[in-house]
């Protein structure tokens, strides 16, 4: 069992442990119990009713934060020609194709979005294994392999606080919402948009309830379990 430091029992005790919490009691709580040095993340987790093994019960989707993440996103696009050229216009940190394929060969990895343009997917897909344990392969269902005049939307967004998410192997799904300085208001909207945005992701074999659990919590904070049906109620006003 782990063991939890001094700091981290003590912010404990303001948790009621029996209680499940509306969204902005939550919010309050996660900045009152995050006890690092640093602007720590706000995170939700959600635990859903499906079984992710099965291809209709894959939840995968993206949301764009209204009040981005409170970090610099570094965003790395695939592409040659003119669609690099735009890329680079764009804003991208790093735009490219075999040079950049064969310094991520090399295990590096100095970037946290990755965009490509379809036609260098052919020279894109030998990084699966690299890039797809990291989170970071290109894909047409999050909205990362798009033509070369799209890459401007694209890269701008990934820059505000674009997000993406998909379920893991247990059924848990995790999902950042900005930083511990960030003002309640703000993160209740990102809580908001990041919550419509899994309502909608609900895929056609989930049965029974969709969301059984919802959490939120700090880098390194305890957990504080969230009122459901509150906190879905968050998707209709976002919408």
């Amino acid at each position: 069992m782990k063991k939890h430091g001094k700091k981290y029992l003590e912010t404990l005790k303001l948790i009621e442990p029996q209680r499940t919490y509306a969204p902005e009691e939550a919010i309050d709580l996660a900045k009152k119990t995050s006890f690092t040095k640093f602007d720590a993340t706000v995170e939700l987790h959600l635990r859903l009713g499906v079984d992710p093994r099965h291809a209709d019960q894959q939840v995968r989707g993206v949301a764009l934060l209204p009040n981005g993440l409170g970090k610099q996103v570094r965003v790395l696009v695939f592409a040659q020609g003119e669609a690099e050229r735009i890329a680079s216009e764009a804003g991208a940190d790093y735009a490219g194709g075999d040079e950049l394929i064969k310094k991520i060969e090399g295990e590096w990895f100095d970037f946290d979005v990755a965009i490509a343009t379809p036609e260098m997917m052919g020279k894109v897909g030998r990084l699966g294994k690299l890039l797809g344990r990291r989170g970071l392969m290109p894909n047409p269902k999050s909205g990362t392999i798009v033509p070369a005049n799209d890459l401007p939307r694209v890269v701008r967004d990934a820059r505000k606080g674009r997000i993406e998410f998909r379920v893991d192997r247990s059924g848990q799904l995790h999902v950042a919402l900005g930083k511990v300085s960030f003002a309640e208001d703000k993160l209740l909207e990102n809580l908001a948009t990041a919550v419509d945005a899994v309502v909608k992701a609900k895929p056609s074999g989930a049965k029974g309830q969709y969301v059984r659990n919802v959490t939120l919590t700090t880098s390194m904070g305890p957990g504080i379990k969230m009122d459901i049906p509150r906190t879905l109620g968050l998707a209709a006003s976002s919408g």
